[in-house]
């Protein structure tokens, strides 16, 4: 064969695009004489994006809203899609400038929500070469510049179409000054340009931009509407597969259409799970087994009998079945998901029995999901939920990942028996009270680090109830503090005082009182004295009163303290200008050298330390730090102290009720007294 001369012209190269006119480039000899050359494949997620309104699913506001604005011609001239990714919103901003510049087939048409498909501005559009509609990408374009390319297209007339549409994705990616120099073009564009923005980061869009665009929300897809839709793509590609492998395809897309389309390319082109020869020469369908070992998912059931051997304390039967979900390629760590997956349904299921008819549940979780929500609590899936959210941590951090989970796995089998701890503290309040009387030395506010919650199995703090039985088989409540008083059986009778309006209820009758006018003020102790100076917003002097004074003798209108270097020299004055102006009376602050009381803030330390003390020697909280070995005392809350954490003294006592306990005794039990009314 002879080399090719200079004057012998050259094949020419394979053109690399569509026509000028956008028709297809002309076939090479080779492929032109080979019949039957197959096309490139296409991916579902573009094959079948939607080309009209009706074609989109799960966003029928978004598509009412657009139908009813190109009916009444009142089409915004910006709007604002957001959504997460795959729900269509670059597809919508699309369908939005066919609608605006479709003509109809006979070229005479005008803007309409139903394109035709078929006239130019139709074609080109889809086929991304129209030139008034410009997309661009603000994710590689984000300066001032790139929007000044816009605003300067703004100023002249479309080409071919009616409208110059702008479609300008991931707009939250735009620097702050490009936003600013789109604000004014944004407000009063010329009538012949509109704007069409997506993103996924609304937050990050400006208010200003928000303003001045129609802003859409699209939801995420259902899984009950994205399995119909995978279902009808499946009979049109003509691949047979099974209903609860569709829903497993849903459910992973997390309402991203696109998502769930790019999943069901992959998990067709997994091919026939069953053998031709196995199935008389036909395809086989793709069942659920075969879409989880592409997803790295665990079967449902494996995970309902996974979750039944964790609730049932059995950590062999959870191991076995973990091993068999690892060799069949699932990832331990999303089997973990979805245990936690189950628990919020289950805990659904229990607080909503409503749900079990709900369509959107897959039949498992109507059947197997149903019987474990009537024998789990609502605590026991609580703590399940928490032990896995922080298991579901642990794995992504371990460098073992199926080790990590299960030792998680194990946890919640030894947890699972456990009781609540509100069975705890029921169960260790039972075995204080039959230990008998306090031990020696433990003084009656002991009793007090705890009180009952009103229900059976709620943790109890502070000081509050004193619980007795009473003649007649009836039973009292009294809350320290003269807040409550409670006689229950024979004659019902309660008695409350809140907020100034006493009330009375008597054999089923109620009488409501007038209000009582509120008690007047009253400095019967220097605390109440202090307490005043805090009222009157004189925090820097009632700081001093707190920490640099000692009372030496306190007999109204005569106050004599003892301060300590650090407090100012103008205290006294300061104190006797406010009393004065305060009460009306002229008080007479005396400095003396006498050693005095303790600071207030001395004198609540100390109650509070000796409040510590009598609680740490309380037969209950005994109970509790011998079955939680290494536990502490964090605190104790008394409801009678004031805000100093003292005690009422004496006088203050005198005018409350009389003869009410201070602190519960030990072998007080919370819901005693629910029982009996």
């Amino acid at each position: 064969m002879s080399a090719l001369s200079e004057d012998e012209d050259l094949p020419a190269p394979p053109p690399e695009g569509p026509g000028l006119f956008g028709d297809a480039p002309p076939a090479p000899a080779s492929q032109a004489a080979a019949p039957g050359a197959a096309s490139p494949y296409r991916v579902l997620a573009r094959k079948y994006r939607p080309t009209t309104f009706d074609d989109m699913i799960g966003q029928e506001a978004l598509v009412r809203i657009l139908r009813n604005a190109f009916a009444t011609g009142r089409v915004a001239h910006a709007f604002m899609l957001t959504g997460v990714r795959g729900v269509g919103k670059t597809t919508t901003a699309r369908i939005i400038a066919r609608a605006l510049n479709c003509v109809g087939p006979d070229g005479k048409g005008g803007p309409t929500a139903d394109p035709c498909g078929v006239c130019p501005n139709c074609v080109a559009i889809l086929a991304d070469r129209h030139p008034d509609v410009v997309e661009m990408d603000a994710a590689s374009r984000t300066g001032v510049d790139d929007v000044r390319e816009i605003i300067e297209a703004t100023r002249f007339r479309p080409m071919q179409a009616r409208t110059k549409v702008f479609i300008v994705d991931e707009v939250h990616m735009l620097s702050r000054n490009a936003f600013n120099a789109l604000l004014k073009t944004l407000e009063e564009p010329p009538p012949h340009v509109k704007f069409v923005f997506a993103t996924t980061e609304l937050r990050k869009v400006p208010v200003t931009v928000l303003s001045r665009c129609q802003r859409f929300d699209l939801r995420r897809v259902s899984v009950a509407e994205l399995a119909a839709h995978f279902g009808r793509i499946a009979e049109r590609e003509g691949v047979p597969i099974a209903r609860e492998a569709l829903e497993m395809v849903a459910r992973a897309a997390d309402g991203s259409v696109r998502d769930g389309l790019s999943l069901l390319d992959q998990a067709i082109a997994q091919g026939v799970v069953e053998p031709a020869a196995e199935t008389g020469g036909e395809a086989g369908t793709i069942t659920a087994a075969a879409v989880a070992d592409m997803l790295g998912l665990a079967d449902r059931a494996v995970v309902f009998d996974l979750f039944e051997a964790v609730m049932a304390g059995k950590p062999a039967d959870a191991l076995a079945v973990t091993a068999r979900a690892h060799e069949r390629g699932a990832d331990l760590g999303l089997l973990l998901g979805d245990l936690l997956e189950l628990t919020h349904t289950l805990t659904r299921l229990r607080t909503v029995p409503a749900l079990r008819d709900s369509p959107e549940l897959p039949e498992a979780e109507r059947t197997r999901g149903a019987a474990l929500a009537d024998t789990l609590s609502i605590p026991v899936l609580g703590r399940a939920w928490q032990m896995l959210l922080k298991g579901v941590a642990e794995v992504e951090a371990a460098p073992d990942r199926r080790a990590a989970a299960e030792m998680v796995l194990i946890r919640l089998c030894y947890v699972a028996d456990m009781p609540t701890p509100g069975d705890l503290v029921r169960r260790l309040g039972n075995g204080a009270a039959q230990a008998g009387a306090m031990p020696a030395g433990a003084s009656p506010a002991g009793a007090g680090a705890m009180r009952g919650s009103g229900g059976p199995s709620g943790f109890v703090e502070g000081p509050a109830a004193g619980m007795q039985a009473v003649p007649g088989g009836g039973a009292s409540l009294a809350l320290a503090g003269g807040v409550t008083a409670m006689t229950g059986a024979g004659g019902s009778s309660f008695a409350a005082s809140m907020g100034g309006e006493a009330r009375a209820v008597a054999n089923g009758g109620t009488v409501l009182a007038a209000p009582l006018p509120p008690p007047a003020p009253r400095l019967a102790s220097f605390r109440d004295v202090a307490m005043l100076v805090a009222e009157q917003k004189e925090a820097v002097l009632h700081g001093h009163l707190l920490h640099s004074v000692h009372l030496v003798r306190f007999a109204p209108p005569v106050i004599e303290l003892r301060p300590q270097p650090e407090a100012p020299r103008d205290l006294a004055p300061r104190l006797a200008a406010l009393l004065h102006r305060v009460t009306g009376t002229r008080w007479t602050i005396a400095l003396s050298a006498a050693p005095g009381e303790k600071t207030l803030a001395e004198q609540g330390n100390d109650a509070d330390a000796a409040r510590r003390e009598a609680a740490a020697r309380h037969p209950l909280v005994c109970a509790i730090m011998a079955a939680f070995p290494g536990a502490t005392l964090d605190a104790v809350h008394d409801s009678t102290v004031d805000f100093y954490g003292l005690a009422p003294e004496a006088a203050d006592i005198a005018l409350g009720e009389p003869d009410m306990p201070e602190f519960a005794p030990p072998d007080a039990e919370p819901a005693d007294f629910m029982e009996d009314l």
